[in-house]
């Protein structure tokens, strides 16, 4: 069974590969948390691996992910191996063991953690942009590679290292990361412009319901994960965030519609 969070696709792409090559199902973590269940049940068979996939955010796991894994609940759960794989601009600090912190607190041991280098999403913060078009063409013919070496490890239950730890990772997943899972989340400083065709795709791919749409033109609650799914979709480059990214680029991954 294969969790997975995904905002701009990259993490959905990696969970659709993934599935295919190991043949277990995928199960979205956004549409799982929308039933606003107090427990969320998922029964295991005995031979069925459990993996989770989804995009690091600031050096640590997209907080969604570890609601989900607050809630979740494993049915017939006795030692099956469990995987974080984990899709990241460049490095990824700690982040699979603040994930294997947060599964032991439900009695989940984490096997082993992954990590995918994906084109960078994140421009809300100055200094954050997209990369380079070469650099976002690399990534993604480097992708298939990655992830077919993961899926290789878990088949035969290698001890490999493919996960991209990066420099200063305590810095940055336990002091930088608790700041943004604390500050970051909530409020936001997403506007819409007039260039907005009303078309609600925002709203459509928005995972946490954050958005509604008010007389035709999208709307942000205080439930903000900043996953940037809004930003980087809209069609025609309506929606900014404050005035940080007027001159920064946009992506999505352009297999996952």
């Amino acid at each position: 069974m294969i969790f997975y969070f995904s905002g701009t696709g990259n993490s959905r792409w990696v969970a659709n590969a993934l599935s295919i090559a190991l043949g277990e199902p995928v199960v979205s973590i956004a549409e799982e948390l929308k039933t606003n269940k107090k427990e969320i049940v998922c029964p295991l068979r005995e031979d069925e691996k459990v993996l989770f996939v989804y995009p690091v955010h600031s050096w640590g796991p997209a907080v969604p992910v570890t609601r989900f894994i607050s809630k979740l609940k494993l049915t017939g759960y006795d030692k099956q191996p469990v995987y974080s794989v984990s899709t990241c601009g460049d490095e990824c600090g700690y982040t699979a063991d603040r994930m294997q912190k947060a599964l032991s607190k439900r009695g989940i041991t984490l096997t082993a953690g992954y990590s995918v280098i994906m084109p960078n999403n994140y421009i809300l913060l100055p200094g954050f942009d997209v990369d380079s078009k070469e650099v976002e063409r690399q990534k993604l013919e480097d992708a298939p590679a990655a992830v077919a070496a993961i899926a290789a490890a878990i088949r035969e239950s290698k001890n490999v290292n493919l996960y991209n730890k990066g420099s200063l990772p305590g810095l940055k997943s336990y002091w930088i990361y608790p700041l943004f899972a604390n500050f970051a989340i909530g409020k936001n400083s997403f506007r819409v412009t007039d260039a907005c065709i009303s078309c609600g795709l925002c709203e459509k791919v928005c995972p946490t319901g954050t958005i509604t749409l008010s007389e035709g033109k999208p709307v942000w609650s205080d439930t903000c994960v900043q996953c940037v799914a809004c930003i980087h979709r809209c069609p025609v480059r309506a929606i900014e965030y404050g005035k940080i990214t007027l001159k920064k680029g946009r992506y999505h991954h352009p297999d996952v519609k």
